[in-house]
């Protein structure tokens, strides 16, 4: 079931709304809550109710070997034993269900054999329920876990806004909030923050990320063909695409989230304003980039152990952060490219010399670009042919007539062909030029503009804030006829 579809606007939504408040109204918290914890696994089951099942075993399994940890004395051999075979199956879990395939596939590429496993289908959401548990595991170890009920644990990592595509939860963060009894009181306020939070995050996901989804298959699809100026077009347009529909995946989780008193962790802070990697990843999906700094490049050593160490360090986290994403060579390499960056950044850091903002805007921006080429090429050749497209080694090619006003830029080497020539630039209202200006306007906003959090922080509930909000969800609503996936869900 999707945020952005009917069947969850219509039904799901109001039915759950409903009952959550009308059990709380009778005094029935308990019932009420778990009515979230059903309405969570049905929302599930939508999907595809064969693998509930396995979610129900790993939720039991993490919750057992969570209580058997914090029974037993912090730091004793037990202890440790329970940590790692609770962490040992969860890798288990989701290392066949998303990457036996690429595992065997790449052994059998270098060994030159020929093993195959039945078509393995990725359940939805197994990445982040299983790295939210693992985290509660390693917290438990640490003495930071008090005991829960059973439901609460369930609800934690079930509950439905956050249960496909993240953020990643902390249990400090989520389970006393399941158990506050302000918490349950209904509130108008709330409800209206989080009405409004969540037609901005659909805005985002169908005015806006599902129009230039179509600008990127063309150009990733031809990657052998496309010249410079259609490569950076495709390249852009995913960079806006990605942007708009994750984060506006999780602005309509954090709504919802609202709508019944709960605060999910805020994922992005404006991230194409950054004007360094490191701040990138402070403002990009900051719950997992948090998730690797806690549970992975600080029990490595993070910084304490010298320099050396330290890139070391940073390199595995991002190459791991990389294979997290997807099983495929191109996600590790990302990763790795990442990594790389963050090491540079810190080593000129330590030289203590500044760059203009503007240009240190350019340079992040440009490098984040490269990256999201190859996160989303399909393989590295192809990011290789839209790179080398980008930086001009296979000519330049721009819009244009040979006699007419920039005829002269034919004198370096520029190749000027007519807009009907450029396959792959898209017509906006049979204008292709325009979809340039659309994609210039895009970055611009998310460069300049405030987003929607601190839009949000501005809301007062009034006649214009209400026909805003209205007439933006109506033409929403009405775009829902092309419903599509959320990007990360593939993650």
């Amino acid at each position: 079931m999707l945020f952005n579809s009917y069947p969850f606007i219509f039904v799901f939504l109001p039915i759950t709304l409903l009952v959550f408040f009308g059990l709380v109204r009778f005094r029935l918290t308990r019932v009420a809550t778990a009515s979230l914890f059903i309405a969570s696994l049905a929302f599930y089951a939508y999907w595809d109710i064969h693998y509930l099942p396995l979610m129900l075993i790993s939720i039991g399994f993490n919750y057992f070997i969570g209580r058997s940890i914090e029974e037993t004395p912090l730091g004793s051999k037990k202890a440790t034993r329970l940590l790692w075979t609770g962490i040992g199956l969860n890798l288990v879990l989701l290392c066949y269900y998303k990457y036996a395939n690429f595992f065997l596939s790449s052994f059998d590429a270098i060994a030159g054999t020929d093993w195959t496993l039945p078509n393995i289908i990725l359940p939805l959401g197994i990445s982040f329920y299983t790295f939210t548990q693992t985290a509660y595991l390693v917290d438990a170890y640490r003495g930071k876990t008090t005991k829960q009920d059973w439901l609460s644990y369930g609800l934690f990592v079930t509950f439905f806004p956050h249960l496909i595509a993240g953020p990643i939860l902390h249990h400090q963060d989520m389970i006393p909030q399941f158990q506050r009894m302000r918490n349950f009181v209904f509130s108008h306020k709330n409800v209206a923050r989080g009405l409004v939070l969540f037609a901005l995050g659909i805005a985002k996901k169908v005015l806006i990320a599902d129009s230039v989804s179509p600008w990127v298959a063309p150009v990733f699809n031809n990657s052998g063909s496309v010249t410079f100026i259609e490569a950076w077009v495709g390249a852009i347009s995913y960079t806006m695409q990605l942007y708009f529909d994750f984060s506006g995946y999780c602005d309509m989780a954090i709504g919802l989230g609202w709508m019944i008193n709960i605060d999910l962790p805020i994922n992005f802070d404006s991230p194409y304003k950054s004007k360094s990697i490191v701040e990138f990843w402070r403002r990009w999906h900051i719950t997992l980039s948090n998730f690797l700094r806690d549970y992975l490049y600080i029990p490595l050593g993070g910084n304490r152990k010298g320099q050396v160490r330290r890139y070391v360090n940073l390199m595995t986290t991002m190459l791991l952060g990389g294979l997290w994403h997807g099983a495929g060579w191109t996600y590790i390499i990302w990763g790795g490219l990442h990594g790389l960056y963050l090491c540079l950044n810190h080593g000129w850091t330590k030289l203590g010399v500044s760059l203009p903002k503007l240009l240190a805007w350019v340079m992040t921006f440009f490098a984040v670009i490269v990256g999201w080429v190859l996160f989303r090429a399909a393989t590295l050749s192809d990011a290789m042919n839209i790179l080398q497209a980008m930086v001009g080694m296979k000519g330049i090619v721009l819009p244009g007539e040979a006699q007419g006003k920039l005829a002269i830029l034919t004198n370096f080497g520029i190749q000027l062909k007519s807009w009907g020539s450029l396959a792959y630039i898209p017509e906006v209202n049979g204008n292709k030029g325009a979809s340039i200006f659309v994609l210039v306007g895009l970055t611009l906003c998310t460069a300049l503009l405030p987003n929607t959090q601190e839009i949000v922080e501005k809301f007062k509930p009034t006649w214009w804030w209400a026909v805003g909000v209205g007439v933006l969800t109506s033409v929403c609503l009405l775009s829902l006829n092309r419903v599509s996936e959320f990007l990360y869900f593939q993650f």
